[in-house]
């Protein structure tokens, strides 16, 4: 860990190229090899230095992103917004209601989420702190220049919750122009004594034998269910004109919703085992011609 962040900061020094190459190397034991990247990871790698799409930065942000896919998928997938602030100290809690989430703009994943449950009772220092720190993610360190240019922000949403008492799940879709290929499901993440786990299915919903490198599997089977096709036609919807991107949806009281998009899985450093997963999800993925920054 301590020579990671070593190596994080001395890479501030040095081009993408060399950086990721370094780190790559570090992480998988072998060359990044980006004259022709095969792997998953690889080819995210490739992605990251060579697919500088100006559109990225607005389509990881958490409140912009909202505006693209409106007409898309229509504002009935879309959780409600009650407010943007640049920082902290400008929200106005008296005008938000007594339930509501809190995000950063450019966090990941639960880094930058915070819940209020109940207005009297929310610990705002502590959620103070925490989205403080999620706006100051270093995308430096594996290098994911979407968020660079993404305006450290905060947004209030809409608490959303199943009403059987359920926890909410990301359905994170794999889309590979334009097609959703996997799912990738995470389970027991707020389970007290239990470990985080990923599970991966096919389109059919069929449990597919990928480990995250480290994670668990839950070896969890999904029965088929009523919103499943209108999942997987909003993640097409979404994805289309992009070699490769992860569409986060939710499903809650049987309603689907738009979570996030996310362009480079894991930032392209968990690798899939067994790896002949890494080569089959690697040769879904086909590169688009570079675009690079002038």
């Amino acid at each position: 860990m301590l020579f990671a962040a070593i190596w994080a900061r001395i890479g501030e020094a040095v081009s993408d190229e060399v950086y990721l190459k370094g780190r790559y190397r570090l992480i998988f034991g072998k060359k990044l090899d980006l004259n022709n990247p095969k792997g998953f990871n690889e080819k995210i790698n490739w992605l990251k230095i060579f697919n500088r799409n100006p559109q990225y930065p607005h389509l990881v942000d958490k409140y912009e992103v909202k505006d693209y896919v409106r007409p898309i998928i229509g504002e009935e997938k879309v959780i409600p917004t009650y407010g943007v602030w640049d920082s902290f100290d400008d929200i106005d809690f008296e005008a938000l209601p007594n339930q509501f989430v809190l995000k950063s703009t450019n966090g990941g994943g639960g880094t930058g989420v915070t819940i209020c449950k109940n207005k009297t009772l929310f610990k705002r220092a502590d959620a103070k702190a925490k989205l403080k720190k999620s706006m100051h993610f270093n995308w430096r360190y594996e290098r994911e220049w979407v968020y660079r240019d993404v305006k450290p922000r905060i947004i209030a949403e809409k608490y959303m919750f199943n009403e059987d008492g359920t926890d909410l799940v990301d359905w994170k879709i794999f889309c590979f122009n334009g097609e959703p290929k996997v799912l990738f499901y995470a389970s027991d993440r707020y389970t007290k004594g239990e470990p985080l786990k990923f599970d991966w299915y096919d389109m059919d919903l069929n449990h597919l034998p990928i480990h995250s490198k480290g994670i668990p599997n839950a070896n969890k089977e999904i029965a088929m269910f009523p919103e499943w096709e209108e999942m997987k036609e909003t993640a097409r919807k979404l994805s289309q004109g992009f070699p490769h991107v992860r569409v986060d949806l939710y499903l809650i009281n049987h309603k689907v919703y738009f979570g996030e998009l996310t362009f480079f899985h894991d930032g392209g450093v968990v690798a899939l085992e067994p790896e002949e997963w890494e080569y089959k999800l690697g040769s879904w993925l086909e590169l688009p011609e570079k675009i690079v920054e002038k």
